[in-house]
């Protein structure tokens, strides 16, 4: 059986997102993804990518996720979905990129600086 492997990373969050021939069956770490991703807006996230190209029953999916939160994980899988989907097919590229799906967000936690109590804030003046 052959097996397409991509990764994908939002802020401190990574998904390993393993992509076979099948059913449409989903599987994130270890439960069906409507057990683990709870909200429907975190579920599409995931699987957009498949629905983009109308190939949502056409691959089962395996993806393990870890770090950071449910919401950054679920975009993290949707960029290794899209990432696998070009590993199998390069065809599939330009259309992906086209919605922004193979683009990894940069954005990530600002760290917190010596003499502060946060990354930007200050701590409170006192003239007196």
């Amino acid at each position: 059986m052959e097996e397409f492997v991509a990764t994908g990373r939002r802020k401190t969050a990574v998904a390993s997102v393993r992509l076979r021939r099948g059913t449409g069956k989903v599987e994130v770490n270890g439960k069906a993804i409507e057990d683990y991703f709870v909200q429907q807006v975190q579920r599409q996230t995931v699987l957009s990518p498949l629905e983009k190209l109308n190939k949502q029953s056409q691959y089962d999916m395996i993806i393990r996720t870890k770090g950071g939160g449910v919401e950054a994980q679920s975009e993290a899988a949707r960029l290794g979905v899209a990432r696998a989907l070009v590993i199998e097919n390069e065809e599939y590229k330009q259309e992906l990129k086209n919605e922004g799906y193979l683009t990894r967000d940069p954005r990530m936690k600002e760290r917190k600086k010596y003499g502060q109590p946060g990354a930007r804030k200050r701590f409170q003046f006192s003239k007196r």
